[in-house]
């Protein structure tokens, strides 16, 4: 439909929050469109949730860590994070793309959404997802027309159900 990289429209998302899930016991990153209140969880892993908890925190260490050395990595090339973006789900999990600028040339590279997002909280770049992708954690559809066996979460459910896991039901992960 649409060309270039704006295929699906983008909404500019930020890290809204960062806790621990107790039924899952899994790190899990909210990040929360800009301009309104649709969220977009996504569970990671212990070590990224880590990355990312201590950039939030502002600690700094003496040897740089992976996401500090990728950083160094893309700014030694003289190259521009410009953004990054949360693209898709299959098969529940999630793919990223990082938007890297060198001179004229663009370079997309895969990422996971966890390396994503703790690489673009160190250099400041800009996080943004699809508009699908926040609908899809907010309404799950049914192609068919029929109810599946799960009700679906209206936004008004979903922010609702992340607003009652008070930080100590929900853990506030710490690294």
């Amino acid at each position: 439909m649409g060309d270039g990289d704006l295929s699906p429209t983008q909404v500019q998302v930020r890290v809204a929050h960062l806790g621990l899930d107790r039924t899952t016991n899994t790190p899990v990153v909210i990040l929360q469109e800009q301009e309104g209140e649709r969220v977009l969880p996504i569970w990671i892993g212990p070590a990224e949730a880590s990355a990312i908890a201590m950039e939030l925190a502002g600690v700094k260490f003496a040897r740089p860590l992976t996401h500090d050395l990728l950083k160094q990595v893309i700014l030694g090339l003289g190259a521009d994070l410009r953004k990054v973006i949360i693209t898709q789900v299959k098969d529940n999990t999630y793919y990223a793309e990082l938007h890297i600028y060198r001179g004229d040339a663009v370079i997309q590279i895969d990422a996971r959404p966890s390396d994503s997002i703790a690489v673009a909280l160190r250099l400041k770049a800009p996080i943004f997802t699809s508009d699908s992708l926040l609908a899809l954690t907010s309404v799950e559809t049914g192609e068919a027309g029929g109810e599946s066996g799960t009700a679906p979460l209206d936004p008004d459910a979903l922010k609702t159900y992340l607003q009652n896991l008070d930080p100590e039901d929900f853990g506030k992960f710490t690294p």
